[in-house]
């Protein structure tokens, strides 16, 4: 007998990253050579220090439950952290700690909205955002970021896509997965629409340390803006943690509180041992952070160089995360079939723009977090994918 899901199962999305990771994997156990550029995450390995700081903990003990918000002392420095990084003052009492940073997306948007809401999400953006407004009943409000606006949004269209019924508007600088960053003013303005209409912004900063240049800028720190910002961030991309799953949040009001029922009515609290890791990953040496940085640079710098000598390829170069989102109009393909011969035939593995929304038409998504000789290997493939489709 099958079984009946709930209703609103239909509405839940998916992360394509991790189908085309398997994918991969498939074709990487029949033999095949491919270059993993789909997925999100750090090649690095955890900083030493860090993995040392949890086994110890392990080993001292840390085995058992922990507040569901998250350990005090992980609160305190996170708190601590987020005020030096970013001059945005949150006391510890408003951080909840959880399980990766996607839960804080998933309590947030349950906690706050409800059929005939509506929220505002960027177009191309991660997709956990569009998936979760619709899991919740709301609409799903896409704001487009477009190439010729360095994939920044423009106020004056997010203006005009703001009603009464509007509850919450989601960011995300440095951004997935075009690499774009708001800039001061583009923040003041939002801010200054967010006070008007009295809208909840959602704050994805998780790349905030993934930044080429200037530095990263926070609305929370706009005039009106403590009170209507939840900063969201993690260990995941700063210290090449993903597998750690270690991520938090910064909430106004009584927010916190609200998440904290979830966590207590979902996994009860973040693993104790990770989040004495998450201590010294923010308290201890921050060397790997910038030696992470530099690397992902330089590889920014030969990927975005190598796709734009590509005929029918055109790349801006992103100023934060790991990723390039390059054009590729010029070749004739529609974005899921090139990405889809990519990988079955040249063992590429990449991402639909349309896998972030239908504004990625016409774009990949590459993540540049591999070694350079990889990385200049898959270059060469694009190249000859492009080359043999015009021959």
């Amino acid at each position: 007998m099958a079984t009946k899901l709930a209703t609103r199962m239909e509405r839940l999305g998916t992360e394509t990253a991790f189908e085309v990771l398997v994918r991969a994997k498939a074709l990487e156990a029949q033999g095949k050579d491919v270059i993993h550029l789909e997925i999100g995450e750090p090649d690095f390995d955890t900083p030493p220090n860090i993995v040392s700081a949890g086994a110890r903990a392990l080993e001292e003990g840390w085995t058992h439950y922990g507040p569901a918000a998250g350990q005090p002392e992980l609160r305190a420095a996170i708190a601590d952290y987020i005020e030096r990084s970013r001059g945005a003052s949150y006391a510890p009492e408003q951080v909840v700690v959880t399980p990766g940073g996607k839960p804080i997306m998933f309590f947030l948007i349950l906690a706050l909205v409800e059929a005939g809401d509506e929220v505002i999400y960027p177009d191309p953006g991660f997709p956990i955002y569009r998936s979760m407004i619709d899991f919740t009943g709301a609409t799903a409000v896409p704001i487009p970021l477009r190439e010729e606006h360095e994939f920044r949004l423009d106020v004056d269209e997010l203006a005009g896509l703001i009603t009464p019924r509007t509850k919450l508007l989601i960011l995300n600088s440095p951004a997935n997965p075009t690499g774009g960053v708001l800039e001061r003013a583009d923040l003041e303005a939002i801010a200054k629409l967010a006070v008007e209409h009295d809208i909840l912004v959602l704050a994805d900063e998780i790349y905030s340390e993934l930044l080429y240049e200037g530095e990263h800028v926070s609305i929370a720190t706009m005039p009106g803006m403590a009170e209507r910002t939840v900063i969201l961030d993690g260990f995941s991309k700063t210290y090449a943690m993903t597998g750690w799953r270690l991520g938090y949040g910064l909430f106004p009001g009584d927010l916190a509180a609200s998440v904290s029922k979830l966590m207590v009515n979902s996994v009860s609290c973040t693993a104790v041992a990770l989040q004495q890791a998450g201590i010294e990953a923010l308290t201890g040496p921050q060397d790997k952070v910038v030696e992470f940085r530099e690397a992902f640079r330089r590889r920014r710098d030969l990927v975005v160089d190598g796709l734009n000598r590509i005929p029918g390829i055109s790349c801006l170069s992103p100023k934060g995360a790991f990723y390039v989102f390059p054009n590729i109009t010029g070749t004739g393909f529609k974005s899921k079939p090139f990405a889809d011969m990519l990988l079955d035939e040249h063992g590429v593995a990449a991402l639909s723009g349309t896998a972030f929304g239908d504004a990625g038409e016409g774009y990949l998504r590459l993540s540049y977090a591999n070694s350079e000789a990889n990385l200049t290997e898959a270059l060469e493939r694009i190249d000859a994918a492009v080359k043999a489709t015009v021959a």
